[in-house]
């Protein structure tokens, strides 16, 4: 739940004043570098979340002070610290995890907080290390000072939101974006088709119009965008409102360790080179250029497009891992050619919202 109640205010160890080359707080490496560093590295990791929404007074002092100890305990990811709390998908090497855990636990406010592991992991999720401060930990698009985001939907754990999802007006809420939901999603979802969680909540309102006094079951990939979603239909008027406790990754540590019926359909979507993990064995998707079966993301390999599309092995084979003839003949140039036509063309990742392939916007060119 939003705690609005506690705070942290958080000032720079003392310390660091006394340095006379303080270490840089961000990456210098070459991210090409980074990435094979990590490819043909050993060292096995192990790929988490956490969040917590808690008023933090300093959100700079607390990013710098991450950073240090992040980069010491070679934590890769990408964190944002706002005044309202932290959200963090990262990366530690296996054998640091229980030093991580210390360090939350003695930095004030985060104690205890809850660890998503990953599912399925490769030891290759993440790359290099990006903690910033932002505005907002999730970008909501909400006037907080409009309602109380610290009066959430009821939290269930995995056994709880079967038994209620089996309740004969239940609504079942998918609160992630489309491609998300697209490749996994609970039996019986409302699956909006929306590409930003900002552009999800009007649309939502709209699919549940009529339904106020209905269970509302909502989740996501972790929890986080529910907390404040729950708080807000709250706020417009929806009585019995709930929230899947650690969204779908715990959800599916949940169902395993305890034996219980497993809702979820396909993989999960996330948010770092992975871009997905297998809840089931089931395939519920399509490639987006041929239409078999298959529930692989991949971003076009033409770095001028970057659509996020579903390719199968084979389109993958034929198109070089790009979205269209033309994005792979185009990323194919060398790289002095590409430079000079920057700006020149217009691709795939262009012609859709976000750089996302939309399939009830038209069907993807492939020339």
């Amino acid at each position: 739940m939003i705690d609005t109640r506690a705070q942290i205010w958080y000032v720079a160890p003392s310390s660091s004043l006394t340095f006379v080359c303080p270490m840089p707080l961000h990456n210098r490496i070459n991210t090409e570098q980074l990435r094979e560093q990590i490819r043909t590295s050993r060292v096995p990791r192990t790929t988490l979340s956490f969040y917590r929404y808690i008023n933090i007074d300093n959100p700079k002092a607390l990013r710098n002070s991450l950073y240090r100890r992040f980069d010491e305990l070679d934590v890769l990811g990408r964190i944002y610290v706002a005044e309202e709390g932290i959200n963090a998908q990262a990366s530690v090497p296996t054998e640091r995890l229980p030093e991580l855990r210390e360090y939350l636990d003695s930095t004030p406010g985060l104690s205890q907080l809850r660890l998503n592991l990953a599912v399925e992991d490769d030891d290759a999720s993440f790359f290099k290390l990006v903690i910033k401060v932002r505005p907002k930990i999730v970008a909501d698009g909400l006037d907080d000072a409009s309602f109380n985001p610290g009066n959430g939907g009821q939290h269930l754990d995995a056994e709880g939101f079967n038994k209620l999802a089996e309740h004969p007006d239940a609504v079942i809420v998918d609160m992630r974006n489309h491609y998300e939901s697209e490749v996994g999603h609970f039996e019986g979802a409302l699956t909006p088709a929306v590409d930003t969680f900002r552009e999800s909540l009007p649309i939502v309102e709209d699919l549940l119009d009529g339904k106020q006094d209905a269970p509302v079951l909502m989740y996501c990939t972790g929890g986080i965008r529910c907390e404040k979603a729950s708080a807000w239909f709250k706020h417009r008027g929806f009585s019995n409102v709930y929230q899947l406790d650690g969204g779908i990754i715990n959800y599916a540590r949940q169902v395993e360790q305890l034996g219980l019926e497993n809702r979820f359909r396909g993989k999960n979507f996330v948010f770092d080179e992975r871009l997905g993990e297998s809840i089931t064995h089931e395939v519920i998707s399509r490639c987006h250029q041929c239409g078999t079966p298959s529930d692989r993301h991949i971003n076009c390999a033409n770095e001028q497009c970057h659509l996020l599309i579903l390719q199968c092995e084979a389109c993958a084979k034929t198109y070089r891992d790009a979205c269209s003839q033309t994005c792979a003949t185009f990323a194919a140039l060398p790289a002095e050619e590409r430079r000079e036509l920057l700006g020149k063309n217009t691709f795939n990742g262009q012609r859709f919202p976000n750089a996302h392939y939309r399939s009830d916007m038209g069907e993807l060119p492939l020339e």
